[in-house]
């Protein structure tokens, strides 16, 4: 494998980091009063202190940050506003919608749902004594270590709006956060904290247009014996620069499993952080990711700690890039003295369809445990010529018999979504994008 320096045309120029971090603070200035102003505060310093990272960064050394560094970002075209994603429409779900980051109450459903309390992020914080007073940004900081993890510093530190989510028991139906865009220069932070209970369970959908830009953090705290499904899709074939961080603490038996189906877009980076702090604590983190065109790079970096007995983790990430795509993975796997018993496994594939693409991976593996099973793999390669021979041969059409064979190399990351009804219409999208780019 080759590692290059990337380039990104159309990037700005690079300012100093001072600088950069300067303007993006007073594009964003930090609202310090609230229930979270302690936690705003404590992030602000800390991002001062670390600044925004540069290529030069070991954990940004496959994607070039400038992008997210700009002071603002490029607007988006106008075709883009407007439009509604058509993926989980069809589900039975409590809807919160966010317009250009802003929580649009018109737009929602009533925040009332059986086994779960839910506000936005503004009223949890201007109520004293609100528990997410002591949640936010408190995932996010643990996980500042061993690398930084500067955009989540500055979304803890600047976002005013985001979900407070609840969970004391069986939620009644999976609840959505659906984005919409309406100004094209929209520049989104937002911050969800979720709390799922000792043996409650959540459902969580994620997807639309966060922004021209958007940085999401989510913190998600697991009790012992709880559950959360999430479930992020983006809206395909618009550009835009969007980062995501989700931070979780999985307690005693509690199982935290996460897809992310991606589907073109520009320059993408999702990064999941998560610990196993109890024993017989499970992780599950999956991703489907299409690219087509040589302005898309999509970066996945994963963290996962064993730090209890008998964790199962599980880091399962597929990709299908053409036209010069770029992918990227980073993963590791940190087995803590003491947690004997560990299962982790991670693989990471990519699928060529032509010879301009390329695929970086970079898998870890740390162990510190000497009872453990942990195994980690990485490939890269292309169409089956036999396999395609074969159904050619049964009278399938050329471009049939790629969408099949490709549907079937994506098949393993799609089995991580439990829901058959959710798994099935995400199969479905990713059919329908397939045959449409193959005419």
């Amino acid at each position: 494998m080759t590692i290059q320096t990337p380039v990104i045309e159309g990037a700005p120029r690079s300012a100093p980091a001072d600088v950069q971090l300067a303007a993006r603070l007073d594009a964003a200035p930090a609202p310090m009063t609230g229930t979270t102003a302690a936690a705003r505060a404590d992030a602000l310093a800390r991002l001062k202190a670390q600044g925004l990272p540069g290529p030069r960064h070991e954990y940004w050394r496959y994607t070039d940050p400038a992008l997210f560094n700009a002071a603002l970002p490029e607007p988006l075209p106008a075709e883009a506003i407007g439009g509604e994603p058509t993926l989980f429409a069809d589900v039975d779900k409590l809807r919160l919608v966010f317009t250009d980051g802003r929580f649009d109450a018109a737009a929602s459903d009533d925040l009332k749902l059986s086994g779960i309390e839910i506000a936005t992020l503004a009223q949890a914080d201007a109520q004293p004594g609100h528990w997410v007073g002591e949640a936010y940004g408190k995932l996010e900081a643990q996980g500042q270590k061993p690398v930084a993890r500067a955009f989540a510093a500055l979304n803890t530190a600047v976002a005013t709006d985001g979900v407070v989510i609840r969970v004391t028991g069986q939620a009644a139906r999976p609840v959505q956060v659906l984005y919409r865009v309406s100004d094209p220069a929209a520049d989104v932070i937002v911050h969800h904290i979720l709390r799922v209970e000792e043996g409650a369970d959540l459902t969580l959908l994620e997807n639309g247009l966060v922004g021209a830009r958007g940085n999401v953090v989510i913190e998600a705290d697991l009790a012992p014996g709880a559950k959360l499904h999430h479930i992020s899709a983006h809206r395909a074939g618009i550009a835009r620069v969007f980062n995501s961080h989700l931070f979780s603490r999985v307690a005693e038996g509690a199982s935290l499993k996460s897809f992310e189906l991606s589907v073109d877009g520009r320059h993408m980076r999702s990064e999941s952080v998560i610990e196993l702090a109890g024993d017989d604590a499970v992780a599950h983190v999956a991703a489907a990711v299409l690219g087509d065109g040589d302005n898309l790079r999509h970066d996945d970096t994963v963290f996962i700690t064993h730090g209890g007995l008998r964790g199962e983790s599980r880091q399962v990430f597929k990709k299908v890039l053409k036209n010069g795509a770029t992918g990227v993975f980073q993963g590791k796997i940190l087995v803590k003295p003491g947690a004997q018993k560990t299962d982790g496994y991670q693989i990471s594939q990519a699928l060529l369809l032509d010879e301009t693409s390329q695929f970086l991976a970079k898998p870890e593996l740390e162990i510190y445990a000497d009872d453990v099973k942990c195994s980690h793999g990485s490939t890269t390669g292309a169409l089956d010529e036999t396999a395609l021979f074969y159904l050619r041969s049964r009278g399938i059409p050329q471009e049939r018999a790629v969408v099949l064979l490709v549907l079937s190399f994506l098949a393993d990351a799609l089995e991580e979504v439990e829901n058959d009804e959710l798994r099935a219409e995400i199969s479905g999208r990713l059919e329908d994008w397939l045959t449409a780019k193959a005419r």
